[in-house]
């Protein structure tokens, strides 16, 4: 029997690693792939981060969640998804086949992340702050990838593991 599509959920904090990680996971799966910092920048030429735009680039993302469901397309969203709120518009929709990957770094190795410039986020250590005061944990069982500076591939072999694993608890 064929697997379904599947659709993936990167999320985790300002600097963590989450894009990079989602990236390649993509790219290793062959999955589209949405970025909620890219897509902001497609939405917002001038962007202020409001709860308006939020909602609008986490509405996009939904869209997009229900095109890749209907084709049967395997699809990673890449974003924070730091309210519980949020999470659960996505596990509505999708029903099935939705699995979530949070990354995670240690604080000293998101300090020098937030330092370098990265083409699609503004988040600096500020912003990394503000949300990780607001963030709300997933309370559902999900794959937790600790990231350094040299371990993705590490981290792709855990994913692929979890992603494939018929027995999870969250199925």
């Amino acid at each position: 029997m064929a697997k379904k599509n599947r659709i993936i959920l990167v999320f985790g904090l300002p600097g963590s690693g989450k894009s990079y990680f989602a990236s390649n996971l993509a790219k290793m799966l062959g999955a589209d792939y949405v970025n909620s910092d890219r897509l902001r920048k497609e939405l917002f030429p001038k962007r202020t981060y409001s709860e308006k735009e939020k909602s609008k680039v986490y509405d996009t993302m939904l869209k997009e969640m229900a095109v890749a469901i209907g084709q049967g397309k395997n699809l990673v969203l890449d974003a924070t998804f730091h309210k519980n709120a949020t999470k659960e518009l996505f596990m509505e929709k999708a029903k099935e086949n939705l699995f979530f990957i949070e990354v995670r770094a240690d604080e000293k190795i998101i300090k020098e992340r937030l330092k370098k410039d990265r083409p699609n986020s503004e988040a600096d250590y500020e912003v990394h702050k503000l949300i990780r005061q607001q963030w709300e944990p997933l309370e559902r069982p999900h794959l937790i990838l600790q990231s350094t500076n040299d371990n993705i591939d590490d981290m792709l072999k855990k994913a692929i593991k979890y992603l494939n694993d018929d027995t999870r608890a969250d199925r």
